[in-house]
């Protein structure tokens, strides 16, 4: 063999190994295209992740009602220390804890449509149910149940006493009701109690209780509308929390004096008895109104989960958890109530 033949041999087994290697690099670059496009796939099937909004407060605020993702995780942290029992019975496995948490409260939120929801995450109607109800029952375990089943101590909450409770010292709840409008009911009987003469259509009622430092500590289940504000405080059990020396403040319609255990008072605004009120009852009223200002503020900030814009029937049997869920996501917003607020003095 001369050395031009040798040569080309060689020229030609260095071109079959560099025809091989791209061959081989050919075939990875395939797979890996395979396993982006997969990957894309498989986010398009599941649909709008958490992760996604994670690193974006206020996109998680306005989707979720809470301030950041770490108090998302906060939240499902402490849901996750419990075995969660699925509603319907069978256990949902196609999206991860955190992102049927995340579905639960965008349900909650912004009250997107089941059905919109199904289609999103590529699942049955049946799905999104199972998943929302579950974890609506475990925010409920969790948040209410077990965080808001006993209002705090006088001696708690004057620890951190605002400025504008110097005259209520002693006060340990403030109190109001809000009315949720709802589907008019099916039978006739209960139209007339769901029927609300101030509202003028159905809704439903609760109570909230909020302590002097604005924290919601204290949902009613909810009432049919027509129910009065003093029969709610008598049932809803929140009497018995009260003791010897506690006062609550409340509006004009909570005429409750004497349906509270003996050595409670209620202090509400005085009514005008005659032309006008007197200097000591102007103070009195302005005063009370500075304090309840507090529970408005919640129940405006409850309100702005749209899921209580309105009650349908079928989600009558579970309003009152929803209601109750809703407050108690409200107290993981940032505070209405700065520390050194002094504006309403």
């Amino acid at each position: 063999m001369d050395a031009n033949q040798a040569a080309s041999n060689i020229d030609a087994s260095e071109n079959t190994a560099l025809i091989t290697e791209l061959k081989e690099q050919i075939v990875q670059l395939q797979f890996k295209v395979c396993e982006l496009e997969r990957g894309l796939l498989e986010h398009a099937r599941q649909g709008f992740l958490f992760d996604t909004i994670a690193n974006d407060d206020k996109m998680v605020a306005h989707l979720t009602g809470l301030p950041s993702a770490n108090v998302f995780d906060i939240i499902l942290q402490l849901c996750q220390r419990f075995e969660i029992a699925y509603y319907l019975g069978w256990r949902v496995e196609i999206l991860s804890p955190r992102d049927q948490l995340f579905v639960t409260l965008r349900k909650l939120r912004t009250n997107v449509s089941l059905k919109a929801l199904a289609w999103e995450y590529k699942v049955s109607d049946t799905t999104i149910t199972n998943i929302v109800v579950t974890w609506l029952l475990v925010l409920w375990q969790v948040l209410v149940d077990g965080m808001m089943n006993q209002l705090p101590s006088r001696q708690r909450n004057s620890q951190c006493l605002p400025q504008s409770f110097a005259t209520f010292t002693n006060c340990k709840a403030v109190i109001d009701c809000t009315e949720i409008r709802c589907a008019i009911p099916k039978q006739f009987a209960k139209q007339s109690m769901t029927y609300s003469h101030y509202k003028h259509y159905h809704t439903l009622k609760g109570l909230v209780a909020v302590a002097p430092n604005a924290v919601i500590t204290y949902v009613s289940e909810l009432y049919p509308g027509s129910t009065s504000d003093k029969a709610i405080t008598q049932h809803c059990g929140i009497i018995d929390q009260l003791q010897a020396g506690d006062m609550i403040l409340a509006d004009k319609g909570f005429l409750i004096s004497d349906i509270l255990p003996t050595g409670v008072s209620v202090n509400i605004p005085p009514f005008l008895l005659k032309n006008q009120f007197s200097r000591e009852q102007c103070i009195l009223t302005r005063n009370i109104a500075r304090a309840r200002i507090h529970v408005e503020r919640a129940n405006a900030r409850i309100k702005r989960f749209k899921i209580l814009d309105f009650i349908p029937h079928y989600y009558r049997d579970i309003s009152s958890k929803v209601f109750q869920v809703c407050s108690a996501l409200v107290n993981f917003q940032n505070p209405t109530l700065s520390e050194t607020e002094s504006s309403l003095v």
